[in-house]
């Protein structure tokens, strides 16, 4: 079982517990849901946004140049729209045991959760 540090504050005598996020995107794709989570929940939510801007080929036969090595998160979200991308990134956080959302994607995957959009 595995241990995650929390982000937690006091507001209002209350404790509020922050999920920690890690959101990918390719050339701003995600930057309306961003905006979205900040908003609306920006005291439940530590967001580290990964952004991939440059013009990528159509297939990648390595994508370690433009994922991270290694993603320490509670939950990814996926606004990724090279497919080569986001199936290296499944399976990086399949490894980890962290789950991901990608809206739309047609990839399957231990931990992905694919909502029709």
């Amino acid at each position: 079982m595995k241990t995650l540090v929390k982000d937690v504050s006091v507001k209002d005598d209350s404790i509020v517990v922050r999920q920690r996020l890690m959101v990918f995107q390719q050339n701003g794709s995600g930057e309306q849901k961003i905006a979205g989570l900040r908003k609306y929940g920006g005291e439940l939510f530590d967001l580290d946004v990964f952004n991939i801007d440059e013009p990528l080929p159509p297939v990648l036969d390595n994508t370690s140049t433009y994922l991270p090595q290694d993603i320490s998160c509670e939950l990814v979200l996926d606004f990724l729209r090279h497919n080569d991308l986001s199936t290296d990134l499944a399976a990086l956080c399949a490894e980890k045991d962290i789950p991901v959302i990608a809206s739309g994607k047609k990839i399957t995957c231990k931990g992905l959760v694919t909502p029709p959009t």
